[in-house]
């Protein structure tokens, strides 16, 4: 499984940020293993041109199932690391849905 993560001009995407959300992401999502071809992770800061909110930053990530259509999922929070973990867990759901429906009965 390939991670890319993109942020957008007003989050700083440093390694550290990169090294983070990429753990996050594989251990969330190891159950899947070869399943996933790529997942993209774009981080933004919602109202960056204003003061901070309580819920500005955003993390939209696009997961790739192998011969499947491509699942999108996003969460807002106060900070990048709550968006991405949130953002992780309601994806987790969406790929158990989606490979539920594939399963032989």
């Amino acid at each position: 499984m390939q991670i890319q993560v993109n942020t957008d001009s007003n989050i700083e995407g440093d390694a550290d940020l990169v090294r983070r959300v990429t753990d996050t992401l594989e251990k969330s999502l190891t159950r899947f293993g070869e399943q996933l071809t790529r997942v993209e992770v774009h981080l933004s800061d919602q109202n960056s041109d204003q003061r901070s909110g309580a819920r500005d930053k955003r993390c939209l990530i696009e997961a790739r199932i192998a011969g499947l259509q491509p699942i999108s999922v996003s969460d807002e929070a106060a900070v990048v690391d709550q968006a991405v973990s949130g953002a992780a867990d309601k994806l987790i759901r969406s790929l158990d849905r989606t490979l539920a429906r594939r399963r032989p009965r």
